[in-house]
């Protein structure tokens, strides 16, 4: 009944914000000076146009209605709901604007309208949604809203998940208990204290009625087949979502894709978003940009720095020094000296240290300021490294690293950067390797432009976390 009236006041808080969206924009454009914009004597009557503002607030709400705004499972997805608004503006933009035009409407449609309709529909919308969901989220609402997960079997995926589950203000997700199969007692298999354990597979059916569970996630080597297919027909029959969870993919989810090869059902991964041409060509045009202005900006900088260090150490001021880069391809990074000539005479390649005895007086300077860094715009400007990335390791220790770290060599898979997500969160030098490891696979997993932005600002608001 609680569902059934937050539905209700989701549909008709929208209509009565379309509604208001459509007739302010009408105001706009016919009793304000914006009448005289593009046409002339555009006066146009509110009973006139009043046919336009109807059909325009019934079709949009069809569009809202279309993304799933108004089902209560996402309520608390605040993000989802202010893209599907986006998205349902958009297209209804598109098209209204084109249907009125191509079936001649009269009185004809104007195109200022649609702009204002649309955009005042995204900004009300936008501001009624946040309202609402500032309401919702708070309790008992919010653990009313919550679907209850009951998971079928046990994994580290599952431990993650429900780490998951806790993230945010206002989670989507509560967790309901674990139903353990048969024969499964091993460490790995067995759920934290704090997940109760709710029965055992033989009692499946009478523990998803008993615990009211919304969805239902099997991890799919926990049953035989023949157990799997019961279990998804039982769901089917009790109106309960039922979800797998594979154990053969530990990495890289988001790049899963379903396909049919000739009729085959396959699972696998494919291409993350670097791999798509578009995102690849664009950020290649970003990274030369920044290069070069990075380039203009620190020369003066780094022309300093470089006598600075001769004084101190004669010899070569720039430092290269045998990285992996993208798809395992070793390239010579660039730095400005910060350590004696001889800093590695033994051989035995590592990280610096806190207060390395190799380093230089103006050395421990400029690594605090990451001024040794500067040289590497040349190498994002011949395309051997990104702004935004992993940052490269030396192939002697990515030997080591490849055997001991799962899944290490997937940060290959883009181009290392000048700072990475690892490094704007503290992870950097002599860190925990496996964390850095995650970061990275995180970043690639689930970039994008304005992540790429983000971690720029974070390197530039914490110095000691760049590069």
């Amino acid at each position: 009944m609680a569902h059934q009236k937050l539905v209700a006041l989701s549909f008709l808080g929208d209509a009565a914000v379309v509604m208001m969206a459509l007739l302010t924009a009408y105001l706009l454009r016919f009793e304000t000076g914006l009448a005289q914009v593009g046409v002339t004597n555009a006066s146009m009557e509110l009973r006139s146009y009043l046919g336009h503002v109807l059909l325009g607030s019934v079709s949009l709400m069809f569009f809202l209605a279309n993304f799933r705004l108004h089902d209560p499972r996402y309520f608390l997805a605040i993000r989802r709901t202010l893209r599907s608004i986006f998205k349902a503006c958009a297209i209804w933009l598109a098209a209204f604007l084109s249907v009125t035009l191509l079936l001649k409407i009269d009185p004809p449609i104007s195109r200022v309208y649609c702009l204002l309709a649309a955009g005042g529909a995204m900004f009300g919308l936008g501001l009624w949604r946040w309202l609402l969901y500032c309401l919702m989220r708070r309790e008992p609402i919010a653990s009313a809203l919550r679907q209850k997960v009951v998971f079928i079997g046990w994994n580290s995926e599952c431990e993650r998940t429900v780490a998951r589950f806790s993230q945010g203000r206002a989670h989507r997700y509560s967790v309901a208990g674990v139903i353990l199969p048969e024969g499964l007692g091993t460490e790995d298999s067995m759920p934290p204290n704090e997940v109760p354990v709710l029965g055992e597979f033989s009692e499946v059916r009478e523990i998803i009625r008993e615990s009211g569970a919304d969805i239902v996630m099997a991890v799919d080597s926990s049953l035989s087949r023949e157990s799997m297919l019961e279990l998804a027909e039982t769901c089917g029959k009790e109106f309960i979502d039922f979800k797998l969870v594979p154990s053969c993919f530990q990495i890289l989810v988001s790049g899963l894709q379903f396909e049919s090869i000739h009729g085959m059902p396959v699972l696998g991964i494919g291409r993350l978003p670097l791999h798509h041409t578009f995102n690849n060509i664009t950020k290649r045009l970003v990274d030369i940009c920044g290069a070069i202005f990075g380039l203009l900006v620190a020369a003066p900088i780094m022309a300093v720095f470089a006598t600075l260090v001769y004084l101190e150490s004669p010899g070569s001021v720039i430092y290269r020094q045998r990285r992996i880069g993208l798809n395992g391809r070793p390239f010579d990074i660039l730095k400005i000296r910060s350590m004696k000539p001889d800093a590695e005479v033994a051989g035995t390649p590592g990280w610096t240290v806190q207060d390395d005895p190799r380093r230089l007086k103006v050395g421990a300077f400029m690594r605090a300021w990451n001024i040794d860094e500067l040289p590497q715009f040349w190498n994002v400007l011949r395309g051997e490294m990104s702004l935004v990335g992993p940052r490269p390791e030396r192939p002697e220790l990515i030997e080591g690293f490849k055997e001991e770290i799962r899944h290490y060599n997937v940060r290959h898979n883009v181009k290392p950067g000048l700072t990475g997500w690892a490094q704007v969160h503290g992870l950097r030098g002599d860190t925990c390797l496996k964390e850095r490891v995650k970061f990275d696979l995180d970043y690639i997993e689930n970039w994008n432009f304005f992540l790429d932005f983000q971690i720029m600002v974070m390197t530039l608001i914490k110095r000691k976390g760049a590069c």
